[in-house]
């Protein structure tokens, strides 16, 4: 199992969070370029997860040129499907004319396409409890895919082959959610607002670069062939709390209540009314209902990796509920707990897939608690 410790080898997660972590970029040579930590692809297997046609489509596979995308027609072929419907699918022919005209290739969402790579994106979407996406870049000497921009989560880039030259300029945006839409004034805007160079790095083999969310940068291709695999580290923001709010406060019957005009009484009926709202989200906000709801949301963004060992399946342990009160632990394990007795009988197994996202060992040990209350009984 890849730790971040191996993946910041030899910086310590422990000195990364005390001067690192969403407060400057980090920059760190390789120490050992093989390692799959943080060299987890190379030229063969990148080769050969491209020559695995059938799992590309235009949205997984993109071409740039002088950072423009190039459209999907260029490259792509109309393919029929079993199901009578017809998809585009990259042509490995085109993308390859296209690749010899100066473009570069993007290959989105590959973070479980190898085993090296799945143990990357686990470990940090575990430490950061985020959601983690992995993009794979492939450039050609003086060839940019991208201008200057800074991105809505963390990045975590790992160089694979041949060498890159990023740019790190001095600002960074305040917790951005989007970057504006490629545009001339998009551009301009960038450029007046980026600041000036503060550091440039020539990426190899093996080195890693984290940037916090928001940090201006850009980078190009240089001294032949490059490739290098960028993870997305996005943990939840205030946003989700707006969210699970919006469907937990419409069962309070004041949230359902129509507001008072604001022309009576020169609106305070309507003041009074929100702020008797504004009590009750407060309330809700501060609860340990809340509190598990968040702990469950941020867990599922970490599914844990459950790799085939075919022909061999996992063989069913099964509990049954005898009726028994059990009380319900506050924290991550709650929403578990109620799921296990809102079943007559279920297998354990079943729970761990249910709960991915939470401690395995964990999960058992309320299990074995249960059973030792009297509260589940093994179904032999």
């Amino acid at each position: 199992m890849t730790t971040l410790d191996e993946i910041l080898a030899p910086i310590t997660s422990a000195e990364f969070f005390a001067d690192y972590h969403d407060r400057k970029p980090l920059y760190v040579p390789a120490e050992d370029p093989g390692s799959p930590a943080r060299r987890p692809l190379d030229w063969a297997g990148f080769n050969a997860l491209l020559d695995q046609a059938s799992i590309w489509n235009a949205a997984h596979l993109r071409l740039y040129k002088d950072v423009t995308r190039i459209p999907e027609t260029d490259y792509c072929n109309r393919v029929p499907t079993q199901d009578g419907q017809v998809m585009l699918r990259p042509s490995p022919a085109k993308v390859q004319v296209c690749l010899a005209d100066g473009a570069s290739l993007v290959a989105n969402e590959v973070q479980f396409l190898n085993p090296a790579m799945s143990a990357v994106a686990d470990a940090l979407s575990r430490r950061f409890a985020a959601l983690v996406g992995a993009n794979i870049y492939c450039s050609f000497h003086g060839v940019r895919a991208f201008g200057t921009h800074f991105d809505s989560h963390d990045v975590w880039a790992l160089h694979l082959e041949g060498e890159k030259v990023w740019r790190i300029y001095q600002n960074r945006a305040d917790n951005p959610h989007v970057f504006p839409p490629d545009s001339p004034e998009a551009r301009r805007w960038v450029e007046t607002t980026r600041g000036p160079v503060m550091h440039e790095i020539r990426m190899k083999p093996g080195d890693l670069l984290y940037l916090p969310r928001g940090w201006y940068h850009d980078a190009l291709a240089d001294g032949g062939a490059s490739l290098h695999l960028t993870y997305s580290v996005t943990p939840l923001d205030g946003r989700a709390l707006l969210g699970v709010l919006a469907q937990t406060m419409v069962q309070d019957s004041a949230f359902r209540a129509f507001l008072p005009p604001a022309h009576l009484e020169d609106g305070r009926p309507l003041a009074a009314h929100l702020a008797d709202l504004a009590r009750r989200l407060a309330d809700q906000v501060s609860s340990p209902a809340m509190l598990e709801e968040m702990m469950t949301a941020q867990a599922r963004l970490s599914p844990r990796v459950a790799p085939y060992a075919l022909p061999h399946v996992p063989k069913l342990t099964f509990y049954r509920v005898t009726g028994l009160h059990h009380p319900v632990p506050a924290g991550p394990m709650a929403a578990p707990v109620r799921w296990m007795f809102a079943q007559p009988a279920f297998a354990i197994e079943d729970l761990l897939a249910e709960f991915e996202g939470h401690d395995p060992d964990r999960l058992r040990q309320v299990v074995d608690g249960a059973v030792k209350a009297g509260a589940l009984a093994r179904v032999v």
